[in-house]
């Protein structure tokens, strides 16, 4: 392997794509699941460059010959660069949460700080904190100690402003797992998680419910990129590239979730924008038929709408978990708790508004039997699409014209 990433589980990584947008080399995952195969990788030395993450950060200190004052104050390594022969380590993940920060206008000056978590990463971020002024730094871990409080201790604070995630709550597979309750945190300005999969963790979903500016790691993961690059090429790089490559590639890993009233437009409108923007296209309320082996009306009949809406939630879990896809949903799928963070945490969700006149009657759909019917529920709907949805499209004229509407918004939002 000349460069390449090594931990002990990548599965869910998304450097070897962000590396190939860097530069002109092949980046390989190599996982290491045993600190035994770690260190036989190591006393080998047989890379030209890498990058290390979870758990081997520190391990990999003792290997190095020479090690970056940076990394060093850290205690901890996530990129080794082999000099004939000799291992230099460095830590791009500082300059990562620098630029994060500085990319969404959040300041540490004279604030105080809650970091979540005991690892190497809130090594980084307590060494950011300290660089940028924090007036004080709390850390916050499952059992209270010396200089630690535990989460129920955290959820009382009513001063702190910013919190930082550093710990792997709520990242894939474990998607919707949360560890502090926001709700008495009174004074709170900004969370930042350095989760970066998916793009929205249930902890950034509940901030923004809060009204709180929430920010994703994978900006982090496309700076500390980009400046390991720097290492591994041994020369600059325009720092214009990190914001053009996070752009590209969460536009094309995201899931777009098209949401709004039967016979809105979702699924003509989906199959459109997935074709624009080359992802697979979904609709779940044919996906539910196809797995149910019946059709809607029929699991209405059978299992009442309390069974539909479960078969329709678990199929929102599951695509809602991966990415990539454009998603056409069911006009009720927002009625059901959860549903929304599902289809939110990895990419937007776009509500398709069509005026009642010009919605179908009928059509197989067991709840819109008559004009009334939509009537109502479009007033009792339209709240819970609101607050569901990142935009709004417009699907009043053209197919056309509701497209690059629909492409303006995603492209804005991301």
């Amino acid at each position: 392997m000349e460069y390449g990433l090594i931990g002990s589980k990548l599965g869910h990584s998304y450097s070897k794509i962000i590396h190939e947008q860097i530069g002109d080399y092949t980046y390989e995952l190599h996982p290491l699941p045993t600190e035994e195969e770690a260190r036989a990788f190591l006393e080998k030395r047989d890379f030209k460059a890498i990058n290390v993450t979870i758990p081997y950060k520190q391990l990999v200190i003792p290997y190095c010959d020479e090690v970056d004052e940076g990394a060093r104050s850290i205690g901890a390594v996530n990129t080794l660069v082999n000099r004939g022969g000799r291992l230099y380590g460095y830590n791009t993940d500082f300059g990562g949460v620098l630029y994060m920060l500085e990319a969404h206008e959040i300041s540490l000056k004279d604030k105080k700080v809650m970091i979540l978590g005991t690892g190497g990463t809130h090594n980084t971020v307590a060494a950011v904190c300290r660089h940028l002024g924090a007036a004080r730094v709390e850390t916050v871990s499952r059992s209270a100690g010396e200089g630690r409080l535990s989460y129920d201790q955290a959820a009382r604070d009513r001063e702190v402003q910013v919190v930082f995630n550093t710990t792997p709550a709520g990242m894939y597979p474990r998607n919707g797992d949360c560890l502090l309750n926001l709700d008495g945190l009174e004074s709170l300005e900004a969370v930042v998680d350095v989760v970066y999969n998916p793009f929205r963790t249930e902890l950034l979903l509940r901030a923004e419910e809060k009204g709180v500016k929430a920010v994703c790691g994978f900006e982090m993961l496309v700076a500390q990129a980009v400046l390991a690059a720097e290492h591994f090429l041994d020369r600059p790089l325009p720092r214009e590239q990190i914001g053009e490559i996070h752009k590209k590639l969460k536009l094309e890993l995201c899931n777009i979730s098209l949401i709004g009233m039967p016979s809105s437009g979702k699924s003509s409108l989906g199959k459109l924008l997935a074709r624009r923007l080359g992802k697979p296209f979904v609709d779940l309320d044919a996906e539910l038929e196809k797995r149910a082996g019946k059709t809607i009306p029929q699991i209405f009949e059978e299992e009442g709408e309390a069974g539909f809406r479960a078969r329709e939630a678990a199929l929102a879990a599951e695509y809602g978990k991966e990415g990539g896809r454009v998603l056409s949903c069911g006009g009720g799928i927002i009625k059901t708790p959860g549903n929304a963070h599902a289809l939110r945490q990895n990419g937007p969700v776009l509500w398709v508004r069509r005026p009642l006149e010009a919605l179908t009657v009928g059509g197989g759909r067991p709840l819109s039997s008559s004009r009334e019917a939509l009537s109502r529920m479009e007033q009792e709907r339209e709240p819970l699409y609101r607050a569901a949805s990142d935009a709004s499209v417009d699907n009043a004229g053209t197919l056309e014209q509701a497209l690059e509407e629909a492409v303006r918004q995603v492209e804005g939002l991301l």
